[in-house]
Formats: C-alpha cells, sequence, structure tokens
C-alpha cells in the first residue's frame, strides 16, 4: 500500500514506519544524553557555590574554566573554619597573640623609617630614592587605617552587603560619594571590570592613602578605578554617559548640609539605572526625615526616587551590625 501526495511523490507504508522509528530512537537518545549530562541550572540552594564560565587559551586552544563568582563566605566556609580552629587546639579566649621576631608597634616603625629613611636603604653615592611610588611613612605602618570608626576590615562587610544587594555584576558600574582611604572600595574595584568604579571624595590625605599605598600594594593600578577629589556634589568629571547600577554613601551625609544631599541626590538620579539600579546611604536619612514622613516622600517622588526601605548588615568578624536605606529610582 502506497499514499501519493499531490506532487506525484510516493511513500510506502514500510518506509514510513521506518522513518518513524529511525525519529523514536533519535529522540530516545537524545533525551538520555541530556538527562547524564551535569546540570546548569541555578542551583536551588541559596548558599550554594555561584559560578560563571569564562574563555580560557590554553597552548592555543580556547577552553571553559568554571570561575568562582561568590561575594560572601558560605556557612560551609565557616563551618570549615571553625574545624581547623578546633583541629589545631586554638581558642580564643586561651591564646595570646603574638608578635614576630621584631615586635614594634606602628609609632616606632614609623620612628625607624624617619630615622633610618627606610629599612634596608641606599647610602653613600646611591643615597637618592630609588622607590617607583614614594610613599610616607604614616601611610607604610598603615596608619590610616586608625582614621575611621570601625575596623579596617568593616570595609569587606559593606561590600558584600551592597554587591549581592544591588545584584551586582563584574560588568556594573558603581559610584561612591566619599571612599576615603578605600575602606570599602578596594574590593568593589577589585571585584569589577577596569575603570567601572568611580569615586568622589574631598579629602586630601585620604586620597593620597588610596593612591600611594592602598592601589599600588594591593596590585590594583590596573584596574584604573576613577577617583575624583571635590565636593559639592559636582559630578561632572565622571562624564555623562556612565550608567550606575549603584551609587552609595557610607556614613557621609551625616556629615553634609541637609540642603547639599539633596543636590546632590537631584544630580546623580538620571544617572542611576532605572528600576534596576540602586542608591543606598548607611546609618539614618535626617536629611529626609527631618522634613517629616510625607513630605520626605513627596520630595524623592518629585525627583524619581522611592524608598524601599531600612536594612541591617551584621559583621562577619566582630559584634557590629550596619543599618542602611535602599532607594531606586522609579521613573525611566
Amino acid at each position: 500500500m502506497a499514499l501519493s501526495s499531490q506532487k506525484g511523490i510516493v511513500i510506502t507504508i514500510p518506509v514510513l514506519v521506518l522513518s518513524v522509528s529511525a525519529a523514536a530512537i533519535f529522540l530516545f537518545f537524545l533525551l538520555s544524553s541530556l538527562s547524564s549530562s551535569p546540570c546548569t541550572c541555578p542551583p536551588s540552594n541559596p548558599d550554594s557555590t555561584l559560578t560563571t564560565t569564562a574563555a580560557v587559551v590554553t597552548g592555543g586552544t580556547v577552553v571553559a574554566e568554571v570561575v568562582d563568582r561568590r561575594i560572601s563566605v558560605s556557612r560551609d566556609d565557616i563551618e570549615w573554619v571553625k574545624d581547623q580552629i578546633r583541629a589545631n587546639g586554638l581558642h580564643m579566649q586561651d591564646n595570646v597573640l603574638r608578635k614576630g621576631i621584631n615586635p614594634r608597634t606602628r609609632a616606632q616603625q614609623l620612628e625607624d623609617l624617619n630615622n633610618f629613611k627606610g629599612i634596608s636603604h641606599y647610602e653613600g653615592s646611591e643615597a637618592n630614592n630609588h622607590t617607583a611610588l614614594p610613599c610616607p611613612g604614616e601611610l607604610l605602618v598603615e596608619e590610616h587605617h586608625s582614621n575611621y570608626g570601625e575596623p579596617w576590615a568593616g570595609g569587606r562587610d559593606v561590600f558584600e552587603f551592597l554587591a549581592e544587594s544591588s545584584r551586582l555584576t563584574a560588568n556594573s558600574h558603581v559610584l561612591e560619594i566619599g571612599c576615603g582611604t578605600l575602606r570599602v572600595g578596594l574590593h568593589f574595584i577589585r571585584y569589577l571590570k577596569p575603570e567601572h568604579f568611580h569615586c568622589l571624595e574631598r579629602d586630601k590625605l585620604s586620597l593620597m592613602a588610596a593612591f600611594r599605598y592602598e592601589l599600588p600594594s594591593q596590585g590594583l593600578l590596573h584596574k584604573r578605578p576613577l577617583i575624583v577629589r571635590g565636593e559639592d556634589m559636582d559630578f561632572t568629571k565622571f562624564g555623562s554617559d556612565v550608567m550606575y547600577d549603584l551609587i552609595y554613601a557610607s556614613a557621609v551625609f551625616l556629615h553634609m548640609p541637609d540642603k547639599l544631599v539633596w543636590v546632590g541626590l537631584e544630580r546623580l538620579v538620571s544617572r542611576l539605572k532605572p528600576y534596576d539600579g540602586r542608591i543606598f546611604v548607611s546609618h539614618n536619612i535626617k536629611f529626609c526625615s527631618r522634613l517629616g514622613g510625607d513630605e520626605c516622600t513627596k520630595r524623592l517622588g518629585s525627583l524619581g526616587l522611592e524608598n524601599l526601605g531600612k536594612h541591617t548588615h551584621d559583621s562577619l568578624l566582630f559584634n557590629h551590625y550596619e543599618i542602611w536605606f535602599e532607594f531606586r529610582r522609579s521613573k525611566a
């Protein structure tokens, strides 16, 4: 028996049966191979590691490399550290941190640097400074790490909270208002692509610490962050073509007149990505709440901003939490 089409092509029943059978067999093997391959779906466990795939050239061949994109530590990480501490017989209260072979305070280190022009230094005809980036002794002993109200380690806590809350990627653009000596900024600079971290900072000594010590010592000069000295919320030096995924101010608006804060927000709202972009302000928003609840909401709305509420974030290393207020641009 045969089937005829309008164009005169004849298909016999046996051929039709064989074609259907072959298609079924092919589909069976295809489904089997898919079910046996590793799943590339997003992990259902929110505490599991997030990964991306990067192309790496090895011996002239492009291979795929899985890159860990986790920002904060996992529960497994913390348990592993605790296990190592127990396995080595360490106890927080019983063990006293001992200094090294040549124990000196920061003040003593600074005195040595000033008196001897360095640790091992050139003398005689070679006494000229051979340093590529001459650095003040106060920076070399890291006195600037004590210039802020929290331990230097707290910068990592801030980075983790802001990066994860704003769903940051390496391709995101970030602006910090008042980055100081890069206690927080270093982590963003390391995570982001070159030139994607911007900062406006008014203090000359803080900027000196950032440029002459932190960026070189952390191997981050190649990231080319755009750090500009300025005040009065003047962002013109950052250009007009960048749209920010995250803008944040950590304990900065507390020290500024309310009027100037509002000027800054008005200038920045058009630079924030609509809906997905975020502005985070730490500690309090008295510049807003002092107006009164309704008036504050109206003024934010007139700028195209929406207050998404208050968050608290615990430190990993010391008994401390920080309060953050989140805003988004509600109009395109």
